[in-house]
């Protein structure tokens, strides 16, 4: 290699260098002055509310209303049960609600019947000390008349022989009042069981009722089917996922660093750029900011107290809410990755 082919090559490095140096540069300014107008991460997502249906019954399924991705209303029928069973425990039901009504319904006649007793014995009661009040008078009376020489032995003998006679009959009338409060009292508790089962019998009835309304199940919000899970003919238990209904209504948590967040506010202006629609830009707003990082809420938090820290910088998650307006709006489906730029206020 010349003298001259040497000095070239090395002019042509310098140039290079000087060149990579020049770029470096540029970007490093470009990047510095997009951080003083800017804030970004590409650690956030498209969310949305997802509405489970499950079934409350155990039982068999007789028809499905709905295919996967089918666009549903509130309260259109989704899944119905088999409810011949049930229908024959409200039908169990009613009969025994209306034997237990009947039952109650004697319970109280003999409740009444009782109580007329009890009253016909009080009035036994007070008409025999009426004359158990004449008595005595007569008996005193008498006597008054044998110890005067006025009256007979016979005629006191006999006032005395009916005012004994009548405290006998009130003695025995007051037993069987007592007897009668007894049976008043008992008769009373029957009419308290029975009206308690007649209410147990109502609520057996209207859980019957409930349990039959569960065999239609319809659907909890607006939305579009997914995943759905069962067939007909199959036997599903409670609780067992049937679909899910995803809501109309999307937005984006985006997972910002906390040294992020000094100049982030609420309401400032986002782009979203979605990765399936390279190029496209949507466009959005701060809605708020989460009220913990993302480490408070998972299954095992960190315990920084055990000795072993490490510190690393946290996460908070941004709720934004997007511009429906927008023609992508219609397109992005929740779970999409998106990368998010947000403006900040100068």
């Amino acid at each position: 290699m010349t003298k001259t082919e040497n000095k070239k090559r090395k002019l042509i490095t310098r140039i290079v260098l000087i060149v990579v140096l020049a770029l470096g540069t540029a970007w490093g300014v470009k990047k510095y002055l997009d951080a003083q107008k800017f804030e970004t991460t590409d650690d956030a997502q498209v969310e949305t509310d997802i509405s489970p249906v499950s079934a409350r019954i155990s039982g068999y399924i007789s028809e499905i209303r709905f295919s996967d991705n089918q666009k549903v209303n509130k309260g259109d029928t989704l899944v119905l049960f088999d409810n011949k069973e049930l229908k024959i425990k409200i039908a169990q039901s009613e009969a025994a609600l209306q034997n237990a009504m009947a039952a109650m319904d004697v319970a109280k006649a003999n409740s009444a019947a009782s109580a007329e007793g009890t009253n016909a014995f009080h009035s036994r009661i007070d008409e025999l000390k009426i004359r158990l009040d004449d008595a005595e008078k007569e008996l005193s009376r008498y006597k008054n008349l044998l110890v005067s020489n006025a009256g007979t032995q016979q005629q006191y003998d006999k006032a005395k022989s009916n005012r004994d006679a009548l405290q006998k009959e009130i003695e025995i009338a007051n037993d069987q009042l007592n007897e009668a409060q007894k049976k008043y009292s008992a008769v009373n508790e029957q009419v308290k069981v029975a009206e308690s089962v007649v209410k147990q019998k109502k609520s057996d009835l209207e859980f019957a009722q409930l349990q039959y309304s569960y065999s239609v199940v319809l659907a909890p919000c607006s939305g579009t089917i997914s995943k759905k899970g069962v067939q007909v003919g199959q036997y599903v238990q409670v609780s067992q996922s049937l679909c899910a209904i995803v809501a109309g209504d999307i937005w984006i948590v985006a997972n910002f660093k906390e040294t992020q967040l000094a100049k982030m506010k609420e309401k400032q202006e986002v782009e979203i750029e979605v990765d399936a629609f390279e190029g496209s830009v949507i466009k959005g707003n701060i809605e708020s900011f989460s009220s913990a990082t993302g480490s408070k809420f998972s299954l095992i938090p960190p315990d920084n107290a055990s000795g072993n820290y490490v510190k690393v910088v946290q996460r908070v998650p941004v709720k934004i809410e997007l511009e429906k307006s927008s023609e992508l709006y219609k397109k992005i489906k929740p779970g999409m990755s998106v990368f998010v730029k947000v403006i900040l206020s100068s």
